[in-house]
């Protein structure tokens, strides 16, 4: 029973880089209708500059984590700015092409800038060690990510629902006409969102380098698993992105303890059902 609860934490901790990435792919859908997928390679783009502020150059890791989001949110507006604000008003087939674009373009800037070795700085040595949890260690790392998982939905929730900036958001993303044509900038909104967008991906990929690889392609990895969450909470919708993110960490959790072989396979299992059964997503209206 005490293996089952432990492993439950470890799929928590999981669940947490998830719901990152995916928060990021969510808020950007939903308002700019784009399905970036790039989200992945700004992911990626995240761990590699966290680890040269931090395991290069010796920046403290707060001001690496910073440093390493202002970066990807610039490039994430350099992208929306001049590549993808071109393409909003024809096919979506456009968009995928050049998003998968920028995943071939990024992949080879980071094997160009960093090489193709892997990357993995050491833990912060205050947040090294571990907590003993249902009679086992489990790592203050893991207990530190579970908790800033939480505070970002948390001020998420908060900036969406009760700040004026977020007002204009939701408005936007419902009628932009509308919003146009009572005086909001949108295409200044739509790049806040996906600036915003690309540095929650960034802090996904930040906060994973000192216990996660960075390596070239592992936003394509990354950008299978926040589609499919997406998919499962419905598009565009944040709540929909945490639930499904819990579920899908744990579950990959649990299928590593018990059916190693059959992990991925249970997630994709689930979208099937949740296609076939609820299409629009399990939290979409």
């Amino acid at each position: 029973m005490d293996t089952i609860a432990f492993q439950g934490l470890i799929g928590l901790s999981l669940a947490m880089y998830l719901w990152l990435i995916s928060a990021g792919l969510t808020i950007i859908f939903g308002v700019l209708r784009i399905v970036n997928f790039a989200h992945g390679s700004l992911f990626m783009m995240g761990a590699y500059l966290a680890f040269t502020f931090y395991g290069q150059l010796g920046l403290p890791f707060w001001l690496a984590i910073l440093l390493s989001l202002l970066g990807v949110g610039l490039l994430g507006l350099v992208m929306e700015r001049f590549f993808l604000r071109r393409i909003y008003s024809i096919d979506e087939a456009y968009q995928l092409l050049l998003t998968f674009g920028f995943i071939l373009i990024l992949d080879d800037a980071v094997k160009i800038i960093w090489g193709g070795v892997f990357k993995i700085p050491p833990i912060p040595a205050f947040l090294d060690g571990a907590w003993r949890a249902f009679g086992r260690p489990f790592p203050v790392y893991n207990a530190f990510v579970i908790a800033v998982g939480l505070l970002v939905a948390v001020l998420l929730w908060a900036l969406f629902e009760k700040s004026w900036w977020g007002r204009i958001v939701r408005a936007t993303a419902s009628d932009r006409e509308m919003a146009n044509a009572i005086g909001v900038n949108v295409p200044r909104v739509f790049s806040g969102v996906f600036m915003f967008g690309s540095m929650l991906a960034a802090l996904g990929g930040a906060m994973g380098t000192p216990v996660r690889v960075a390596s070239p392609g592992i936003g394509a990895a990354m950008i299978i698993q926040a589609f499919i969450i997406t998919v499962i909470g419905g598009l565009g919708n944040l709540k929909g992105a945490f639930v499904s993110s819990l579920m899908v960490g744990i579950l990959s959790a649990y299928g590593t303890l018990f059916f190693p072989v059959f992990e991925l396979f249970f997630i994709f299992v689930i979208m099937v059902v949740v296609l076939l059964v609820r299409p629009q997503g399990l939290f979409a209206r």
